[in-house]
C-alpha cells in the first residue's frame, strides 16, 4: 500500500520587527524525505520552511543596521491523500538575530544568526523542538550607477551625482549550527529540523533603486546545498523577492509602505547517494506591509 506524505501550506504569515540600529542615515532613500522505504515520498516544503530564504537579508533602503527579525509560519502535512488522512499541523517561529555591517564604500557584509522555536501536533501528540538555527554570513560588492554628465557644460564639482541605481553582487556561506536530526527526516514532513546539519554557498545578485519617493528592490539568491553527515542532502534552492515601496518623508520619520513578490523553487533531495523522487517544489509568496524610519531606528512589519 503506497502511503503520500503531501505537505500543503495552510498558511504562511510572515511578522518582521525590525529594531535595526542604524550604521548611516536611514532616511537617505538614494544611498540607500526518507531512506529505502515501502513507500513514495511526496514532499511540496522540503528544505524551504527554515531557510528563509525568499525574506531577504537587508532593509528597504539598504541601510546598515544590527537588528532583530521574528518570522511565524504555519503548514499542515496530510500524512496520505484523502480528506481524512492523519495530518500533522505545524508552527515555525523563527528568531533572527541579523545585521548589515559597512566594510567599505563598496564592501558590506551581512550576518544571520536564527533561534528556532517549532511545535506541532500530530495523532494527538504535541511535539516540540528548538534549538539554534543555521547562521550566515554573505559578502556584498556593491556597484552603483551615476547620472550621466553633461558634456557641453563644465562642471567642476569632481563628485559624480548618484542615480540612485545599483547591484550587488554577494558571495556567502551557510553553517551547520543547527542540530538535524536524521530520526525527524523519517517523519511527515522532513523540514521539520532546526537546521539541515550541512554546510551551503550562497550565490546572490541584487538591484536596488531608490528616489525621492519610489522604489524597489530585488534579490535573487542560489543555494547550493551540501551534504550532512547523515549522508542527507536537502536539494538546490533557487530564492528570489522583488519589493516596490513608496516613501512618505516628514522631518522626523520616514514611511514605506511596500508590496512584494517571492518564493523559492528547490531540487530534489538525496540520501546515501539516491535521489529521492518528488521531494522537489516550490513555493510562492505575496505581500504587503511597510517599514518606519525614525531616528537611527527602522521598525517594519510584513
Amino acid at each position: 500500500m503506497n502511503v503520500l506524505q503531501n505537505i500543503k501550506t495552510g498558511i504562511i504569515l510572515l511578522a518582521l520587527v525590525l529594531l535595526h540600529t542604524n550604521l548611516v542615515q536611514a532616511h537617505t532613500i538614494k544611498k540607500v524525505c526518507t531512506h529505502d522505504e515501502p513507500f513514495k515520498v511526496y514532499c511540496d516544503l522540503c528544505g524551504c520552511s527554515t531557510s528563509s530564504g525568499s525574506f531577504g537579508f537587508g532593509t528597504l533602503s539598504n541601510a546598515n543596521f544590527v537588528g532583530v527579525r521574528y518570522i511565524y509560519q504555519n503548514f499542515e502535512s496530510r500524512n496520505g491523500i484523502f480528506e481524512n488522512s492523519p495530518t500533522s499541523k505545524e508552527s515555525f517561529n523563527t528568531y533572527q538575530l541579523w545585521a548589515q555591517i559597512p566594510i567599505s564604500n563598496s564592501f558590506y557584509v551581512s550576518a544571520n544568526l536564527p533561534y528556532q522555536d517549532l511545535t506541532r501536533n500530530f495523532n494527538d501528540a504535541k511535539e516540540n523542538i528548538n534549538g539554534l538555527g543555521d547562521a550566515s554570513v554573505i559578502g556584498w560588492f556593491k556597484l552603483p550607477f551615476y547620472k550621466k554628465q553633461d558634456t557641453d557644460k563644465v562642471d567642476f564639482n569632481i563628485e559624480r551625482e548618484a542615480s540612485g541605481h545599483s547591484l550587488q553582487f554577494g558571495l556567502g556561506i551557510k553553517l551547520p549550527t543547527g542540530k538535524f536530526e536524521e530520526s525527524l527526516a523519517d517523519n511527515i514532513n522532513p523540514g521539520f529540523q532546526v537546521g539541515t546539519g550541512s554546510v551551503d554557498g550562497i550565490f546572490s545578485l541584487g538591484y536596488n533603486y531608490g528616489g525621492d519617493k519610489y522604489g524597489v528592490n530585488t534579490l535573487f539568491s542560489y543555494y547550493l546545498k551540501g551534504e550532512n553527515k547523515n549522508d542527507y542532502q536537502f536539494g538546490n534552492q533557487f530564492s528570489y523577492a522583488t519589493n516596490l515601496y513608496r516613501a512618505f518623508a516628514t522631518e522626523k520619520m520616514n514611511i514605506m509602505p511596500f508590496v512584494g513578490v517571492s518564493g523559492d523553487v528547490y531540487k530534489k533531495i538525496t540520501q546515501y547517494g539516491e535521489t529521492l523522487e518528488d521531494t522537489d517544489g516550490n513555493i510562492l509568496n505575496a505581500s504587503i506591509g511597510s517599514e518606519l524610519a525614525i531616528d537611527k531606528f527602522i521598525f517594519g512589519a510584513s
